[in-house]
This record gives structure tokens, C-alpha cells and sequence, in this order.
């Protein structure tokens, strides 16, 4: 793959990411400021997920378990 494309690439997705957010038009420190609470905020929700997510599915997949467990072999 050419570096080139891949770096004009990232640079097209982080333009994209200024015109939605609308960054662009912010004094380069308070894009730094902005830039820094979005990726501090993305990272707690990834952690979150992470550490989260797994023991819900686990608690829901029990819970499902119990009430559609298995049937007696007498009930057709």
C-alpha cells in the first residue's frame, strides 16, 4: 500500500472530523483543549464498555438461562 495514499487518507478523515464537529473554526488552543476532552471522553466510554459490557451479558445470558432453561422432558 502507498504511503502517500494512506497519509493523504488520515488526512482526509481528519478534515472530515473538523467539518463535523466544526473544530476548524477554534483558535488552535482551544482545538487542542476540545481535541483533548473528545479523545479523554472516547477512552472512558471504551473503557467503560470494556469493563462493563462483558459482566451485563454474562448477568442477561444467566437471567435468559433461567427463565428459558431447560424444559421437563414430560412437556411437549
Amino acid at each position: 500500500m502507498d504511503v502517500k495514499r494512506v497519509k493523504d487518507y488520515l488526512y482526509w478523515l481528519y478534515y472530515q472530523y473538523q467539518l463535523v464537529t466544526c473544530s476548524y473554526v477554534l483558535e488552535p488552543w482551544e482545538q487542542s483543549m476540545f481535541h483533548t476532552i473528545t479523545v479523554t471522553v472516547l477512552a472512558m466510554v471504551a473503557y467503560t464498555a470494556y469493563v462493563f459490557v462483558p459482566i451485563h451479558v454474562r448477568l442477561a445470558l444467566e437471567f435468559f438461562s433461567q427463565i428459558f432453561g431447560p424444559q421437563p422432558e414430560g412437556a411437549v
